[in-house]
Parts: C-alpha cells; structure tokens; sequence
C-alpha cells in the first residue's frame, strides 16, 4: 500500500508541474521576468525564469495527494522496526516552510535581484528554523572515524554549514540546460531506496514527488525551445534544501537510520560517503571554483566562468551532452560508493574511494579539457569529432521533440502580427497595440467571446469589431458566431497561419 501511495503521489505531482507549467512560462514571459545573456552565460538570448515556482507546486500538489491516501488507507498505529509506515505528512511541515522561505527568496532575487550576504543570512536562518522545528540536525556519523553521536551544540552549526554549501553548489552547478534538475532526477531513486530500506515511506514519497515534478521541467529546459524555462534561483534553493533535509534525516541520532544494530547489515555502510556521492559533481566543482577564486583575491560568491560545464562549452560541446556528461560522472561516483560497500570495505575505505574517484573525474576533467590543445594531435582531433557529434539539435528525432514541447506555447505575437498585417519595421500605433494585445489574449483559449476581449483588455467594443474584421480579412482568426448586422460573438485563432503549424 505504501508503495502505492508513493506512485501516485508522483504521478499527480507530474501532472501537476505539466498542467502548471505553461502558466508559469507564460507569467513570466508576459511580466518579462526573464534571465537575460552576459559575458558570463552561456544563453545568446532571454529565457524565462520562473521553472522552480512550476515545480514546487509539483511537489505540494504530489504530497497533499499523499497526505489523503495515507490518512484514508493506512494504518497509523502499525509499527514496523520502530517507526511508524504511516507517518503523517504533517511530519514534513519543517521542511516545507524552509523551502517556502527559500522559494520565495530566490523568486525575489530572480525578480529584481538580492545580495549574496541577505540570501546567505535567510539560507542559514532557513536551515537553523528547519533542525529546531524538527528537532533534528547532523549529530551522528554512524561510526565513521570512531563517532556515533555527538553533542548537538557541534551538530546545529555542522548542519547549516552542510546545508548552506549544498544549497549554492547547486545554485552554482546550474549553468547549463537540464544539468541541476538532470542530476537531482537521477540520485533521487537512490534515496528513495534508502528512505524506503528504512520503512520511512513519508519522505520516500516526498523525494519521488520531488523528482517527478523536476521530469516535465528537465524535458522542456533541455529540448524545448519556445516552451524552455530556466529553473531560477527559487529552484536551486529548494533542490538544495530538500537534499540538505534527507541529509539531516539520514545522519540525525533521531533520524531515518536511528535504529541501526551492529547486527544490522546496514551498519556497515558509510553514510557520510553515500550522501557525499549522490552530490559529489556539484560540491566537487564548487570547492574547487570557490577556492581558485579566493586564491585570485576574489569573492568565493563572485560569478565567474571557472565551472566545469563553461569548459566543456568552451570546449565545443553542446549543453545537452555536458550535461549528461556530468550527470554520468555523478552516477560513476555514487557506483564506486556502491561497489566499495558490498565489497565489504570498512566505513573509512568507502569514503577514501568515493572522495578519490569525485576528485578523479571531476577535477582530472576539468584539467583534460583545460590543456586539451596541448595533448597529442590524435587526441585533439578526436576531441574535435567529438565536439561535431555532441551538437544533437538539428536531428530529426530532436526536432520532433522540440516541437512537441513547444506546442501551444505562449509567445509575444507582436513581430508575427505586424509582419501578416503589413507593419513590420514601422512604429507601434495606439490601434496597433490592441490588435497585438487580442493576439496575444487569444493564442491559449480554443474559443474566445468577444464580451471577455472588451472586459480584459479594457477596449471598447467598436475598436474590438474593427480589429477583428481586420484579422478575419487576413486570415488569422475564424468568426465561429457574429449578430445578424454582422457583429461578431465568438472567434477562435488560425493557429496553423499565426505559428505556421
């Protein structure tokens, strides 16, 4: 039944993120909340920049389903090893008010721009709320390095340095499409299997909702076009915020793994090192830029292009395959964990492992692709082929894809309607903002009543008739009802002439 919930759960938090996600898109391109190119970004053109707002309702929407069945259909005084399968979903209210004091935070900043102190000042605020709400915090590693438990006065300011440094490792890592929301979208199953190993089905379910909501977001941010939506500060912050809460719950005395026995076959598994690789890309990188930066005299908070992904794209390479390169990586180092635990290796020899191979792959990659042109000519040339095959836009199977996702995407009209009505390159006339503005309030609805035109765009009904016989005229709605003196009721779009469909 647990697993039931926790599926359906997932499934109405995807449909929740696709349903909203155009709605979001559209808020953002209408009210120009857009993330707009520099010296530094690798974007060429504005893209919008409201996608964490999308998937947090994803994930709210997913957990209040969750909170139904779990009250309706499971038994809440069964007890399996100690911890209750039914948990109420109340238990998760900590982490959410922290992730709504985040979102919002990073909407604000992606709206008119914050500080880097203020947001780190609300950061560790949001994390130090979060461990005293829950009575929670990282005070235990299980035996690592000889420790168990230790006081809380140690673990509370641990934790807010944990958290705080994941929390912008990811904000820092998302640089490129599909790479931040690609690699929260991959670890989250194996949390979920540690959640569930547990019997801790409540923050099993909120991971799965966590990543299905990411999985409509990652399709449209890596091969929309029209539909591609940046995931914003606000995305970043409440990913890491929701992977520094299963760290919390994975290392708190009182947490997810509290009831481990010596005699228990988990005991030998180092949990330091299995969180460590599940983030091990975006921390890797992170340590290494804010160190090179602060070696340079320079902030450890000053943007620069010094990630890993700047140097595969200044290597040629698309931003699709970086991004699955890096992901691939991440997934290397969370299998080297794997294999160093079943092997049997003790607590210490599994973190060893998996720092050596983070350090190997992430660093070796960055100063591979940092002397590439210095390397044999057979070297650079396959370098150079594989930058060619890397570029996996203009495919068929691409293009295909691309537009489906873009379907039905809002956009600003304003070039296509001034270049079918004749206008293009001659200055907006008053008459020429409305007949944009009714394009642009039609282009989402099937059928439109010219009474809701009049009332929302607050124009009179004659200049509305007048532009509407000007649109008919030249092919870009169809009347589906008119008065008998010839007024028109109802209208619908020519979407195959506006969009070229």
């Amino acid at each position: 039944m647990e697993f039931f919930i926790l599926l359906i759960s997932a499934i109405v938090a995807y449909m929740a993120t696709s349903i909203i996600y155009r709605k979001v898109l559209k808020l953002a391109k209408v009210r120009n909340v857009m993330d707009n190119p520099n010296e530094r970004k690798l974007h060429d053109a504005p893209v919008p920049v409201l996608g964490g707002m999308a998937v947090f309702f994803g994930i709210l929407a997913g957990l209040l389903a969750a909170g139904v069945f779990f009250v309706q259909f499971v038994d809440m005084d069964k007890m399996v090893g100690g911890l209750s399968v039914g948990s109420s979903i109340c238990d998760l209210l900590p982490v959410l008010l922290a992730a709504s004091i985040l979102l919002f935070t990073g909407c604000v900043d992606d709206l008119i721009g914050l500080s880097p102190l203020f947001r780190l000042i609300v950061e560790i605020l949001a994390i130090t709320g979060l461990c005293l709400c829950s009575d929670m915090c990282v005070d235990s590693f299980f035996g690592l390095f000889g420790i168990t438990t230790f006081s809380r006065w140690i673990g509370l300011p641990l934790t807010v340095f944990v958290g705080v440094g994941i929390i912008n490792a990811y904000n820092m890592v998302d640089g490129v499409d599909g790479l931040s929301s690609g690699l929260c979208i991959t670890v989250a199953p194996i949390i979920i299997w540690l959640f569930q190993k547990r019997n801790d089905w409540v923050d099993a379910t909120l991971v799965a909702c966590y990543m299905a909501s990411l999985i409509p977001f990652f399709m449209h941010n890596v091969f929309g076009k029209k539909s591609r939506m940046f995931i914003g500060d606000a995305g970043t912050m409440v990913m890491g915020l929701l992977l520094t809460w299963c760290v919390i719950k994975t290392l708190s005395s009182n947490g997810v793994m509290s009831n481990l026995k010596e005699t228990d076959p988990d005991a030998v598994m180092c949990l330091p090192a299995m969180l460590f690789s599940i983030a091990s890309v975006p921390v890797m990188d992170t340590l290494r830029v804010i160190v090179l930066r602060k070696m340079c005299g320079k902030s450890a908070f000053m943007a620069d292009r010094r990630h890993l992904h700047h140097k595969f794209v200044d290597s040629g390479i698309s931003h699709s395959v970086t991004s699955l390169s890096e992901i691939v990586m991440n997934l290397l180092v969370v299998l080297a964990w794997y294999v160093s635990y079943k092997s049997g290796l003790w607590q210490m020899g599994q973190l060893i492992v998996t720092l050596t191979v983070a350090m190997v792959l992430v660093w070796g990659t960055y100063l591979f692709l940092d002397k590439k042109n210095s390397y044999n000519t057979w070297i650079v040339k396959m370098m150079k082929n594989f930058t060619v095959i890397s570029h996996l836009e203009g495919k068929p199977v691409w293009k295909r894809m691309q537009k489906l996702l873009d379907k039905g995407t809002y956009e600003d009209l304003t070039e296509i309607v001034m270049h079918r009505l004749g206008r293009e390159g001659k200055e907006l006339s008053e008459n020429d903002m409305d007949v944009i503005n009714i394009m642009n309030f039609m282009q989402d609805k099937n059928k439109v009543y010219v009474t809701d035109i009049v009332k929302s765009l607050n124009i009179d009904n004659v200049s509305v008739q007048s532009i509407l016989v000007e649109l008919e005229r030249n092919g870009l709605i169809q009347v589906l009802a008119s008065e008998e003196d010839g007024s028109i009721i109802k209208l619908t779009l020519c979407r195959k002439v506006v969009f070229d469909e």
